[in-house]
């Protein structure tokens, strides 16, 4: 990897040193996992950041809420949607804590003054809208606006979360970016995600969607990934819609460049299509689901196997 390659990942706050008053500590589970395939055969790279499902004891002491509750935000066996991503040649990365811990769609210092006791460092991002809504790196709420904790959070727990999960998390997946870059001119991210069906019932949202694809409205991939995905998916009696209402978080955002060859996707998948969400349970539908969103990447990892048109920007 020359230095050029490595300068189309941009760095991120958490390439500084650990902010004062942190640490880094082992936490009870690994942070991630990645599954690699016996033989890389094309440059995407699969992303479950919110599908972890180990609860550290010390979480769950700390938490007024129930622990089917505190799940309402995981997005339940996703990782188990994508894994066979691996059978075609790409790698998939998974977190293993839950999302309600920490969450790695955000920027790396999102972070709640309210919720802390003790000053944030002064490069934290207290003001983004997500902060504001509870859903900063370290999430103030779950569901329904149900709030996590009982009471505030030592500053320092926080760093440390950083420290031993969101970072190494963010090393390991953009070594893997690295890594399918210097093999094909190109990288391709695509990042797995759940929705809730309730959040797509109602006048507001409109008509029902099966499959939200995110690509930033047009700047986070090319274009000919994404009508692959659309049409492919519509093949198989999926409703698709692009970008609304999920247009990508902080990880398609931050890693899709597609000017320099780098391109990230976000997948939102209704839950309803796959799991009991009343219990978290999978159905027996999901086996079909699986297939067929796996068939269509497969025929995605083909295509960009040869590299990918040049991309030309609305300005353009």
């Amino acid at each position: 990897m020359n230095s050029e390659e490595k300068n189309k990942f941009p760095a991120m706050a958490f390439d500084r040193e650990p902010a004062s008053g942190s640490s880094p500590v082992a936490e009870p589970h690994p942070p991630f996992e990645v599954l690699e395939p016996a033989d890389l055969a094309c440059p995407l790279v699969f992303s479950s950041p919110h599908s972890g499902s180990a609860y550290p004891a010390q979480f769950l002491a700390s938490t007024r809420l129930d622990p089917l509750t505190l799940r309402r935000s995981e997005d339940a066996h996703v990782d188990w949607l994508f894994k066979d991503v691996v059978g075609f040649g790409a790698p998939l990365i998974r977190a293993l804590f839950p999302r309600a811990y920490l969450d790695l769609n955000r920027e790396p210092y999102e972070l709640d003054p309210r919720m802390f006791e003790g000053r944030l460092p002064a490069f934290a991002n207290t003001r983004s809208m997500r902060v504001a809504g509870g859903l900063g790196t370290i999430p103030r709420v779950v569901g329904e606006s149900y709030e996590i904790y009982s009471r505030r959070l030592p500053v320092a727990a926080a760093l440390q979360r950083i420290e031993a999960l969101y970072k190494p998390y963010h090393r390991a997946l953009r070594a893997l970016l690295q890594r399918a870059l210097a093999g094909w001119r190109c990288a391709v991210l695509v990042d797995c995600h759940s929705m809730p069906s309730s959040c797509l019932s109602g006048e507001r949202q409109g008509a029902r969607a099966d499959v939200i694809i995110g690509d930033r409205y047009g700047t986070s991939c090319h274009p000919a990934i994404v009508d692959m995905l659309e049409v492919g998916l519509r093949r198989h009696g999926y409703v698709v819609k692009r970008n609304n209402p999920y247009a990508g978080g902080f990880i398609t955002e931050h890693y899709g460049n597609p000017a320099v060859g780098t391109h990230a996707v976000q997948i939102e998948v209704n839950r309803g299509l796959y799991l009991e969400e009343g219990t978290l349970e999978r159905k027996p539908e999901a086996a079909r689901v699986a297939n067929d969103l796996v068939g269509v990447l497969g025929d995605v990892a083909d295509f960009a196997q040869g590299g990918l048109p040049a991309f030309k920007t609305a300005a353009e």
